[in-house]
């Protein structure tokens, strides 16, 4: 054992020792400006110790220099290149997106559900699988998941609220994920389960377990896999255990078993994977490649939409007067539906769309974009009087979203939760706007994730009410980790509406 532990310190050193070499000196050499670093740490020494939260993280970098289109810094040992300037984003993400195609992602194989899903595919594996899931998140597509997702979002507000009183105070983002975790298992793999009634099912256990790497030594590891990938792959380091890929594979296989066998279809992508079979023009994916893509919901929604909600939640929950204006607008819904919400009516609500829109301003589902050159490509001089540069196959850069977000540049007042500036249809196709990404390889499911939170929203704002509780944050300060969370979580108080419409009470009474 000891020997091993020799080793494996000698091989880590050397490769350390590699990288630091290579790729320390990158920025100077080049004369690229860049923010000072830290030898082996660069410059997330202080995320590494947590001395500072992701977020803060990022609008310290992105603050370096202000007048900057870009410059550069070091994730540990490798070398990025941060891009401030909203046009020179666009052009990468979009007009010349041939030249940066592809993400990093988790192209370690040692984690299939990881290595093998949409997120991390690159080049012609990526665009076959993105034109074979396209389809899924289809206006017609996503009209008939409306209804799987309206069940789930109904009974789960009903649970809540018949809550007594003094069992409402709950940590929100641990209520959300057992929602989302039941829209992924009916929508994606065409399993029905009840997680606020039943919270040890498989799924939720399982997909919690699955997503969860962004704290605790998990982080850690999930560090040094991005830092050192091939050293990863040489160890057989695993951020997803054995059993937890057997389960899902498990399940994808017994689905597809049980369909075949009674001729069951059902409106959600295992079936759409499962219709390609048989097809001479189309490449047939195999249960591992089935398995992965059904795992990017999980990977995609059960963390980052719960986080979304939780946010809305906490915002809605510490501003009365936009859960005044929410509620109104449900009711005046119900008053012209007769009490049921079609996919078409819920889409209509502008001041929903906006509270959500806001939500993910202030806190985007993901902090940072990320893509990798595949092609020479030049850069314009950072600032007037530097020189071009010329950034080369596998050189990356990073797109500081949360941080562009928070800019007083692009946003008055940009801290505060003020929906009323996404009543503007201009803001949504803003360069400076992007929680789900820009150009080709922007989130797949993006209106599946707005149409869960909105879903969420209608039923749980119909029939309650969101109140800070004594341990709800205020101002909300993150967690010194990879993760964007608030340090103490998201505690609300969660109480029945006593002014329910009329249209929904007659419908729990006839119901």
């Amino acid at each position: 054992m000891e020997y091993w532990s020799i080793l494996l310190s000698i091989v880590i050193g050397a490769v350390s020792i590699h990288y630091l070499f290579k790729n320390f000196n990158f920025f100077k050499r080049h004369g690229v400006i860049h923010i000072p670093s830290v030898p082996l740490f660069g410059s997330t020494a202080s995320l590494i110790f947590r001395r500072e939260s992701f977020a803060d993280f990022f609008v310290k970098i992105y603050n370096f220099n202000p007048d900057a289109k870009y410059y550069g810094f070091y994730g540990t040992t490798n070398p990025f290149f941060l891009l401030r300037d909203p046009e020179l984003i666009k052009s990468i993400l979009v007009k010349n997106f041939e030249a940066f195609p592809d993400r990093r992602g988790f192209a370690n194989l040692n984690d299939p559900l990881l290595g093998k899903n949409l997120f991390s595919l690159r080049g012609e594996k990526w665009r076959n699988v993105r034109t074979l899931l396209s389809p899924s998140f289809t206006s017609s597509k996503m009209k008939m998941m409306f209804t799987l997702m309206s069940e789930c979002a109904e009974n789960f507000a009903k649970f809540l609220s018949t809550l007594p009183d003094n069992k409402g105070e709950m940590d929100m983002k641990d209520a959300f994920s057992k929602y989302t975790n039941d829209v992924i298992a009916t929508c994606a793999f065409g399993i029905k389960v009840d997680t606020m009634k039943d919270p040890t099912n498989n799924f939720f256990v399982y997909g919690k377990e699955a997503t969860s790497f962004f704290s605790g030594k998990r982080a850690l590891k999930f560090l040094f896999l991005r830092t050192f990938p091939t050293l990863g792959q040489i160890l057989n380091i695993r951020l997803i255990n054995d059993y937890v890929m057997k389960f899902f594979k498990d399940v994808i296989k017994t689905t597809i078993d049980t369909r075949d066998a009674k001729h069951i279809t059902r409106p959600d992508m295992l079936q759409l994977m499962m219709d390609i079979r048989g097809k001479e023009d189309r490449r047939e994916l195999d249960i591992d490649d089935m398995t992965a893509q059904a795992f990017v919901f999980f990977f995609g929604g059960f963390d980052t939409s719960s986080t979304a909600m939780s946010f809305a939640a906490h915002e809605i929950a510490a501003n009365p007067e936009v859960q005044i204006k929410l509620q109104q607008e449900i009711d005046k819904l119900l008053e012209e539906s007769n009490g049921e919400a079609s996919y078409e009516s819920i889409n209509r609500l502008e001041y929903l769309d906006a509270v959500i829109n806001e939500t993910l301003r202030l806190y985007p589902p993901v902090a940072f974009l990320e893509r990798t050159c595949d092609k020479s490509y030049e850069l314009p001089p950072a600032l007037p009087g530097e020189k071009p540069f010329v950034m080369k196959k596998g050189m990356v850069v990073w797109i500081p979203v949360y941080a562009i977000h928070r800019d007083k540049k692009y946003y008055d007042n940009p801290n505060k939760f003020c929906p009323e500036r996404f009543l503007d249809n201009k803001m949504h196709n803003s360069s400076y706007y992007m929680p789900f990404g820009l150009g080709p390889r922007m989130c797949i499911a993006n209106r599946f994730a707005l149409l869960e939170v909105k879903v969420l929203l209608f039923h749980l704002l119909a029939r309650c009410e969101l109140k800070p509780s004594a341990k709800t944050p205020s101002p909300i300060k993150f967690v010194k980790n990879l993760a964007m969370m608030p340090e103490n979580g998201f505690w609300l108080n969660i109480q029945r509406r006593k002014n329910i419409h009329s249209m929904l009470k007659s419908a729990i009474m006839n119901g």
